[in-house]
């Protein structure tokens, strides 16, 4: 907008001084040859110069001097007697009739119309920019506050809402109804999700618990162990999914105390189903909740074993718990997107994603922890899960 005004200004001073510089040396022009013919009719008439006129001036311009040689008359501007002005010659015999036209008002008048219009300009630009700078801040500003809303929503805070005035011909306000909208809608589709897999996960917990019960009174033998194989895992995938419902629902709370990961990690890794390594390199004392951590670490400890290879190790840095495997690492897709609910197609790990790193992911959310998931230098993937430190 400053440019703009500046343009603005620098153009119409621009116009204004062209066209009263071309008015004033026009009527100089006129002036100046009337005042020619005056003394030429005088000098003709009786062979004296009236007041103004001269013969021969040297200070008459060399291209004016040049056409009264070749036996014409003109005007040119330049310097004279009474400072810059306009002069006018005619060849008289063999002699140059000049007389000079003094402009020295016309162009201190000129040069006060340039410092007025400079003036006015730069108050018009005082005046523009400041309310312009106050216009767009206000309209920033909503702008802002609509981008940061809409970044909330994005990170998972569905509750949150621009609420803007609505406004006849108010764009912004009704960008901002529009992510609201899209927020509400999407908020309703997710609670009917949640429900929808918390209600199936429950409604198959009682026939599973009677199936697990039926699976366990199977005469021995290879079948047998094959069906309450699959029964488990059936059993734990049903327990999985209630996890899930009930994270999503905000229905888990953290019990947190202060908690030495030397000791936690390594008491957490062996009630795991899985054998891992556990490297201690610098202890720390951390405010969280143990049962929670456990089992962030179990899913971590087995999801290693189940798409990575061993050796798996946990290795405790202060705050920071790394859990790595030496297998072929995590999907470019996962480490883009994140962990993903049964998410197949990763051809790299093996088999589909499952619950497991998703439910490490929201365990850690609720603990305040952070969960990064990352590949190896030399090799496997790597789950480091960063706990707050005790204040």
């Amino acid at each position: 907008m400053a440019v703009a005004v500046c343009a603005v200004t620098v153009t119409v001073g621009v116009v204004v001084h062209q066209i009263t510089y071309s008015r004033e040396v026009s009527d100089a022009r006129a002036a100046a040859q009337r005042q020619l013919a005056d003394a030429a009719r005088t000098y003709a008439r009786n062979g004296t110069l009236v007041r103004g006129a001269c013969l021969d001036s040297p200070r008459v311009p060399a291209e004016l001097r040049e056409l009264t040689r070749r036996g014409r008359q003109g005007t040119d501007f330049g310097s004279g007697p009474d400072g810059p002005g306009m002069w006018a010659a005619r060849p008289v015999g063999d002699r140059m009739l000049c007389v000079h036209l003094g402009l020295r008002e016309e162009i201190r008048s000129l040069r006060e119309l340039d410092i007025t219009m400079a003036v006015a300009g730069l108050l018009g630009v005082a005046l523009v920019v400041p309310l312009g700078a106050v216009s767009a801040e206000r309209l920033a500003r909503r702008l802002r506050s609509a981008a940061d809303t809409a970044l909330t929503i994005a990170d998972g805070d569905l509750d949150a809402r621009i609420n803007a005035a609505p406004r006849p011909g108010d764009e912004i306000a009704d960008i901002s109804a529009a992510v609201d909208s899209m927020a509400a809608a999407l908020q309703q589709r997710l609670h009917s999700e949640q429900r929808f897999t918390a209600d199936v996960a429950h409604e198959l917990r009682t026939p599973l618990t009677g199936l697990v019960t039926s699976a366990e009174l199977l005469p021995p033998g290879k079948p047998t162990g094959f069906v309450q194989d699959r029964v488990r895992a059936l059993h734990v995938l049903v327990e999985d999914l209630l996890e899930v419902a009930r994270l999503d629902a905000g229905a888990e709370q953290a019990d947190l105390a202060p908690c030495p990961l030397g000791e936690l990690i390594p008491a957490c890794v062996a009630h795991t189903e899985h054998r891992a390594t556990v490297c201690v390199t610098r202890d720390a004392t951390v405010r969280t909740d143990p049962r929670r951590v456990e089992r962030i670490l179990t899913n971590l400890v087995s999801n290693a074993y189940r798409h990575g290879r061993p050796p798996v190790t946990v290795t405790v840095d202060q705050v920071r718990v790394t859990v790595r495997d030496h297998g072929p690492g995590f999907p470019k897709s996962l480490l883009a997107e994140g962990p993903q609910r049964f998410r197949t197609g990763a051809p790299e790990r093996g088999r589909g994603q499952g619950l497991g790193l998703t439910i490490a992911k929201a365990q850690a959310q609720l603990i305040g922890a952070d969960l990064v998931l990352d590949n190896a230098p030399g090799g496997g993937a790597q789950a480091t899960l960063v706990l707050p430190a005790q204040d």
